[in-house]
């Protein structure tokens, strides 16, 4: 380490980079050897590699001397130590670095070199246009082969092999700005990439089950795939996936499966399909988790289910069990995702149902004063989610809920979001309704 920098200041650098264009297969494996050294564990100066043009002329020589096995090691290497930072991804992409990568993963036989090129292969796929070539080099259908290959194999190696193909898999479905790569491989729900990933969710490898569930739920980023998929089944087998995990609890995939149905539920026209499909009856089996990332995922899912759906948030939030889990959830002050989310269901089942009855069960386990909380959210959307829910509960049920009104000190709040200039137009505007609501229900209005 203490030889790095002396190397640099003596100016070392530039003139090994230019050796790299030597013919000379020796020179170059100990020139790329060299740098490497020299740019151990430094950004500096790995930045500084890239802007001198190292990859371009890097991944000529992994086409030229893709024989050489000791020269495309060091090539590998260099890029895997390069691919971290962001400025080496832009250069990547004006290269062909995908089709050499792709080409040389088809050959390796051997674990070790195979997992060198996923090192390499993941932090590239990050970036939007480099994950396209990928897709266009054939990389999915390798990683398929892999998956075949390796699922029912117990052997360590396999195991492992299984694990990044399938992560890799699904980050090449993680959408990018436009989505493409994602939409090239769901092919309108035909496509065979899509049919096999469909293939993993019923398969006995919990790897396989969670990446089959991440894979659906990238998919169902528009509305197009989402209706196409619900409209082909695949709610049952999320269903009959989650069902398998209630007892033995991976909570990866309770997360997974959970993601998939909260995105599939977002279309309005899939809300009532699923919901008579039982998808709440479904979700409702985790009430009892203690993970937060699967109760957040729950919530969500409840809340994209009822909305505009009257008759699911009355029966939701009749549910006492259910209301008194999302109390009990609106204080967990240490998840803040779920606390909002929970505050937010509460608030949905009251805006959905506009029902007495629900209005009853949330005062008896004691939600009122989290929706006046809620009304100071720094959250413009959550303060008019609770104020509508509040003047609800004021117009249909008062009598019931003043008590606790009053105790959590509901006047005072929206006087303080009247008179507070920073409050969006909608806040004063929704306060007011509510206001309108208390005096013109005659409890307020000292009758």
């Amino acid at each position: 380490e203490f030889m790095r920098n002396p190397c640099v200041d003596a100016g070392l650098i530039p003139p090994l980079v230019q050796l790299l264009n030597c013919k000379d297969q020796e020179v170059l494996l100990q020139t790329g050897r060299a740098l490497g050294n020299i740019c151990y564990d430094s950004h500096t100066l790995q930045s500084q590699l890239i802007n001198m043009g190292v990859i371009p002329t890097l991944v000529k020589l992994l086409g030229i001397h893709c024989q050489n096995a000791a020269l495309t090691e060091m090539c590998l290497v260099a890029f895997g130590n390069l691919a971290e930072l962001e400025s080496s991804k832009e250069q990547f992409a004006y290269t062909n670095i995908a089709e050499e990568l792709v080409k040389l993963f088809k050959k390796q036989i051997e674990h070790d070199k195979k997992e060198m090129i996923f090192e390499v292969l993941a932090p590239l796929a990050e970036n939007d246009v480099i994950k396209l070539q990928l897709v266009e080099a054939g990389l999915v259908e390798c990683l398929l082969e892999i998956v075949q290959k390796t699922v029912d194999s117990d052997k360590e190696d396999d195991i492992a092999e299984l694990k990044t193909a399938s992560d890799l898999m699904v980050l090449l479905l993680l959408g990018g700005k436009y989505d493409e790569s994602m939409q090239k491989l769901f092919e309108g729900g035909k496509g065979s990439v899509f049919q096999r990933v469909l293939s993993w969710i019923p398969s006995s490898s919990h790897q396989l089950q969670l990446a089959g569930a991440l894979a659906i739920a990238n998919f169902a980023r528009n509305d197009g795939n989402c209706i196409h998929m619900v409209d082909n089944g695949i709610v049952q087998k999320l269903m009959d996936l989650l069902d398998r995990h209630v007892e033995d609890g991976n909570v990866t995939v309770q997360h997974a499966a959970l993601s998939a149905l909260r995105n599939l539920a977002i279309p309005v026209v899939n809300k009532a399909k699923m919901l008579s499909a039982g998808v709440a009856e479904a979700v409702l089996k985790f009430l009892r988790s203690e993970m937060p990332p699967v109760q957040f995922k729950l919530l969500g899912t409840l809340r994209m289910l009822i909305d505009a759906q009257a008759e699911a948030a009355e029966q939701l939030g009749k549910n006492v069990k259910l209301v008194e889990r999302l109390v009990e959830w609106c204080e967990a002050k240490d998840h803040a995702g779920v606390m909002g989310e929970s505050n937010r269901l509460l608030s949905a089942l009251i805006r959905h149902s506009k029902s007495k009855d629900v209005i009853r069960t949330i005062v008896q386990s004691g939600g009122i004063k989290h929706l006046v909380t809620m009304a100071t959210s720094e959250h413009v959307i959550m303060q008019n989610e609770a104020l509508v829910a509040l003047a609800l509960i004021a117009a249909l049920e008062l009598v019931t809920a003043e008590k606790d009104l009053e105790n959590a000190q509901l006047v005072q709040i929206l006087h303080r979001l009247l008179s507070d200039d920073r409050s969006a137009p909608e806040i004063k505007y929704n306060s007011m309704v509510l206001i309108c609501a208390l005096i013109g229900s005659g409890e307020y209005s000292g009758e």
